[in-house]
């Protein structure tokens, strides 16, 4: 038998990103197994250098998204404040507006027959289970409406999520918009005219934003936040009279307690007793509330784009230090099994020579 057509087992990982397969239970006790693989010297060697190359570039990348998620956190941090006081006056002021004989269309609560789902997904991969939670939490919310016989369109904010409902036929897409590497407030303004445009015109009767809430650099979970109409009661209803809100939507909720992270399910008027009754405007209300709704539906638009920017950012710095550990471990398990079966030649060469002077021996 040839040295060189010897092959042997060996216990691997086929890759970094596969999932392990988990065997039946022994002895009580739940054992990891990996696929077995079977390769020579010359395979094992390549595969070394492989998951060596493979694991310089995930630490490169996971080096690139810690740089960045701090910059991506800090603006979701410092943006808070503003985007949910700017909420508060609105709240207050619309709810005053309430008792008086005014139209302000951006607050116009009628029944519900069509409603759009802005779903604001990356640009790029490799950010572990980002874009399938964002694209999950979209269809979960698509097919509750479709069960209670509303219509629903989607404004798809994000290349994934622009590739993943470019497939799907049955789901109506009204715009396709690509998202940027730091969102700005002129992708928000392009968000905005298009929810805006919608709205105004009756094409649609609810506005709702499905993204990424930014938690910390290992929580975030997808959400969904209403963003139209304002309505002071917070709840909005089909032509039959039944809610339409999603369960935990995120409506006027906040997100920050004293300048730090935290998440609250409270609303504001819990949180608020709102503007003081003594104070007056000097303006009208309603050119007041006319100027700072289009302010409005910008800054919550710019924040839910940043909040999925640090999330997928933070999602992506995770997976890639999983990839890299991963990368390790492999390339331990490859070397060991590549210096076996160097030895096991070598132990066979020697073999030959011996066996060949005991031949020539006799």
């Amino acid at each position: 038998m040839s040295l060189s057509n010897i092959s042997f087992w060996v216990s691997a990982k086929p890759s970094i990103s596969n999932t392990l397969k988990k065997p039946k239970p022994q002895n009580g006790r739940s054992q990891s197994s990996f696929p077995i693989v079977q390769c020579g010297l010359r395979e094992l060697r390549e595969r070394i250098d492989s998951v060596k190359n493979t694991q310089k570039i995930t630490e490169a990348m996971k080096l690139v998204a810690a740089a960045k998620v701090r910059r991506a956190q800090e603006a979701v941090i410092n943006g808070r404040p503003f985007s949910e006081t700017l909420v508060e006056v609105l709240y207050d002021i619309n709810e005053r507006l309430q008792s008086e004989d005014v139209d302000v269309p951006l607050t116009n609560v009628r029944p519900v027959k069509k409603i759009a789902l802005v779903v604001i997904t990356s640009d790029r991969g490799l950010c572990g289970g980002f874009n399938n939670g964002v694209i999950k939490k979209a269809e979960t919310r698509i097919t509750e409406l479709k069960r209670l016989g509303l219509e629903c369109s989607v404004i798809s904010v994000g290349k994934k999520g622009n590739f993943y409902f470019n497939r799907r036929p049955n789901v109506r897409v009204d715009k396709f918009i690509e998202a940027g590497t730091f969102p700005t407030a002129k992708e928000a303004q392009t968000i905005a005219d298009n929810v805006f445009s919608l709205f105004l015109s009756e094409e649609v009767d609810k506005v709702e934003l499905v993204y990424t809430k930014f938690v910390s650099l290992i929580k975030f979970d997808p959400v969904i936040h209403t963003l139209l109409p304002l309505s002071p009661k917070g709840k909005v209803v089909d032509v039959n009279g039944n809610s339409v809100d999603a369960f935990e939507d995120e409506f006027f909720r906040l997100t920050t307690k004293q300048g730090k992270l935290s998440v609250e399910r409270a609303s504001v008027r819990k949180r608020s007793e709102g503007l003081s009754p003594l104070l007056q405007f000097e303006q009208d209300p309603v050119q007041i509330i006319d100027a700072m709704l289009p302010l409005y539906l910008n800054s919550q638009i710019l924040r839910a784009l940043q909040e999925s920017t640090a999330s997928e950012l933070a999602a992506r710095m995770n997976a890639m230090s999983n990839a890299t550990d991963n990368a390790v471990e492999l390339k331990k398990t490859l070397s060991m099994a590549y210096n076996r079966e160097r030895q096991a030649k070598i132990t066979g060469e020697i073999l030959e020579i011996v066996a060949g002077a005991e031949a020539l021996k006799e």
